[in-house]
């Protein structure tokens, strides 16, 4: 099963910018759509980001449509949020899973993705 380890979280000020990243090891994530969720205190995890596994398909969470970017770059087995015009309620903490199967083409279920990295958090004040 791919490891999966988040970076690139922090406290940032609203309006700012953050880029997370998602990287493997053990499994390489080529093959793979990827998703990003976030989970606020007292909140249910949220779908924010996917990303298919040619990198072709992108789909986002209304609430960051415009604002967040998903990528990959598969020569580094890295898959990027680029978070822009950070506001409070995007305060969270941000994982990263990917796809149970190869050559899916992302998806907004959790129940799609089998493997979850620990999550890195996103703190955004007003």
């Amino acid at each position: 099963q791919v490891q999966l380890v988040e970076s690139g979280g922090g406290l940032v000020q609203a309006g700012g910018s953050l880029r997370l990243s998602c990287a493997a090891s053990g499994r390489t994530l080529n093959n793979y759509a990827i998703g990003w969720f976030r989970q606020a205190p007292g909140r249910e995890r949220e779908f924010v980001a996917a990303i298919s596994w040619s990198g072709s398909d992108t789909k986002y969470a209304d609430s960051v449509k415009g604002r967040f970017t998903i990528s990959r770059d598969n020569a580094k087995n890295t898959v990027y949020l680029q978070m822009n015009s950070l506001k409070p309620e995007d305060t969270a903490v941000y994982s990263c899973a990917a796809d149970r199967f190869r050559y899916g083409s992302g998806s907004r279920q959790e129940g799609t993705f089998g493997s979850w990295g620990q999550g890195t958090q996103v703190t955004v004040s007003s």
